[in-house]
């Protein structure tokens, strides 16, 4: 079978405004990037205002391998089913970081014939958006250290500065840094660090708001650190909102694209899962939901990392209503789940033995997704080195769970290889849903914490460090306690030890610090070790692309 880029760049691209076309955008209400991308304007969103909400799905997976399991393929893949089936559909999904594009997964454009193109565009700049926002991050920052240069009017303490520098590359270099030296022209000198753009404030600033007015009041009420005395210091106290909402006044309207069946595909944003909440931005959801009648969305990683902050974050900021939510599994991350090696479950050696003691991964991110009152439907994404006994084995516990199944070949085949998905999706988004966020925000940071440990994770209970518990204290005294939490941990286990694969139980996860994102609007608690600036692999991705005759090679 060919690459994925070879299949993206063989495929007839239809031009960006005939896809807009379908959806009922005229021209003048596109901003054209090259013929094969646009921005929606905001007039766009304005005529469409009023317009009755189409169904919401949402894409989510069981605990994946470090591989990934092709969450955004079978998305890309259902939503040319749709078009199948004879339903109007748009898919709404994140825009890939550069982190993984060149370091160990890869971009998230899809893959096989269930991409959204042009992939090379896509996997690397787009339309600028995460230049706009590393842009806008950095311009705090520096903003932060040229008041202290300056004299310092608002009594900045350097040792208690939290906002941090961004690029959107993995450079474990730049996690610990010192800045400042060289003699007092060159600044006053202290300990800094650097920040992957997709785990960064603005990036969930950016993803939250509704309109350019709760951009620039969002980005005004980002904490940047505190005085000499302990009181807080935010962005509108450097006057910088106004400079970094000029930075993001084109990328705040989202991309239009295209499936290489010519699916309308909205691309917007993209935050780590794992790191900062995982979700698309509202507006392209938004935007999606008014402009057909079925929006298939995704969120990072596993259903307790990337669903669990769809549903209880952005759903309750933006006030959405999902109606069915589908979870991705695949043989080989229900082996690793039981123990095989990503070596050999990337390989497929078939061991219904792993299979068995790895499934019960797949039964708890059903019973999780089933606590927000939505109908489930599982998709089991079909990798070539499957074999018929273990295809049968996971349908056979689908039954036994009592919910609804589908084989998905979307890699191979396309939308064909998604029909019986599509038509099972529909079927759910007619059925009546109830759903309502795991949690309230009237409850204490630690019980909304708790709350999520124990139903979503199947955790035992939650040990707050000493330092948590002062972070706590303080972001109550913010009047941060009535936000909802976003909680950062490993995406390979429901657990926050990467090493407990399955269905883990009897443990607790540690929260070692909590963190205020009064901008973002959510206080972030931090269990195991989770990076926010990651590493290269030992041999990256990067070592693979390049640019022949012309034309990019070796992306995924």
């Amino acid at each position: 079978m060919l690459s994925d880029i070879e299949i993206a760049q063989r495929a007839n691209i239809r031009k960006i405004t005939e896809i807009a076309s379908q959806l009922g955008i005229g021209e003048d209400e596109l901003e054209l990037y090259g013929k094969y991308k646009a921005k929606l304007s905001d007039s766009l969103e304005k005529r469409l205002e009023g317009k009755k909400d189409g169904k919401l799905i949402l894409v989510t997976a069981v605990n994946p391998t470090p591989l990934g399991e092709g969450k955004t393929t079978t998305t890309v893949g259902l939503g040319q089913a749709m078009a199948k089936i004879g339903k109007n559909a748009v898919i709404a999904l994140r825009e890939p970081s550069l982190g993984p594009v060149f370091g160990l997964k890869g971009g998230a454009a899809g893959g096989g014939y269930s991409q959204v193109v042009p992939m090379e565009d896509i996997n690397l700049h787009l339309t600028g958006d995460f230049h706009a926002i590393t842009s806008a991050n950095n311009l705090l920052c520096a903003m932060v250290d040229n008041h202290i240069q300056q004299g310092n009017a608002l009594n900045i303490d350097p040792r208690r500065i939290s906002v941090k520098r961004c690029m959107d590359m993995n450079d474990r270099a730049l996690r610990n840094i010192v800045i400042g030296l060289g003699g007092k022209a060159n600044g006053v000198p202290r300990e800094d660090s650097f920040t992957i753009t997709v785990a960064t404030e603005v990036m969930a600033v950016f993803c939250l708001c509704s309109d350019i007015d709760d951009l620039k009041e969002r980005l005004a009420s980002i904490l940047v650190g505190y005085t000499y005395d302990g009181r807080p210091v935010y962005a509108r106290d450097l006057k910088a909102q106004g400079a970094m909402t000029a930075l993001l006044k084109d990328a705040i309207k989202p991309n239009l694209v295209q499936t290489l069946e010519g699916t309308p595909a909205i691309m917007h944003g993209g935050p780590f899962a794992n790191i900062a909440h995982g979700c698309n931005s509202l507006r392209a959801t938004r935007l999606g939901l008014k402009l057909a009648d079925y929006c298939i969305t995704e969120a990072g990683f596993g259903s307790d990392l990337g669903a669990e902050k769809f549903f209880d974050i952005k759903c309750r900021v933006g006030a959405l209503n999902p109606s069915a939510v589908v979870v991705v599994a695949t043989v080989r991350a229900l082996k690793y789940n039981g123990g095989m090696s990503k070596d050999e479950a990337k390989a497929g050696t078939e061991s219904i033995a792993a299979l068995k003691s790895g499934i019960v991964n797949l039964g708890a991110h059903v019973e999780n997704m089933k606590k927000y009152g939505l109908p489930v439907i599982v998709a089991i994404n079909r990798f070539g080195t499957d074999t018929e006994a273990e295809l049968d084995f996971i349908k056979n516990y689908c039954r036994s769970l009592g919910v609804d199944f589908a084989m998905s070949d979307v890699f191979a085949a396309g939308g064909d290889g998604g029909i019986e998905l599509a038509e099972l999706v529909v079927r759910a988004c007619e059925k009546p849903s109830d759903f309502a966020p795991i949690y309230g925000t009237d409850m204490s940071i630690e019980d909304k914490i708790s709350t999520v440990a124990r139903e979503i994770y199947g955790a035992a209970g939650v040990e707050f460090t000493a330092k948590a518990r002062r972070d706590i204290e303080e972001i109550n005294r913010l009047g941060g306690s009535i936000l909802p939490v976003c909680i950062s941990k490993t995406q390979y286990s429901l657990s926050d030890n990467p090493a407990l694969l399955g269905r883990p139980t009897g443990f607790k996860i540690t929260v070692s610090d909590v963190y205020l994102r009064s901008g973002a609007g959510f206080v972030v608690a931090m269990t195991g070790s989770i990076l926010d600036m990651p590493g290269l692999p030992k041999v990256p991705a990067a070592e693979s692309i390049d640019v022949i005759d012309g034309r990019i090679v070796g992306l995924f």
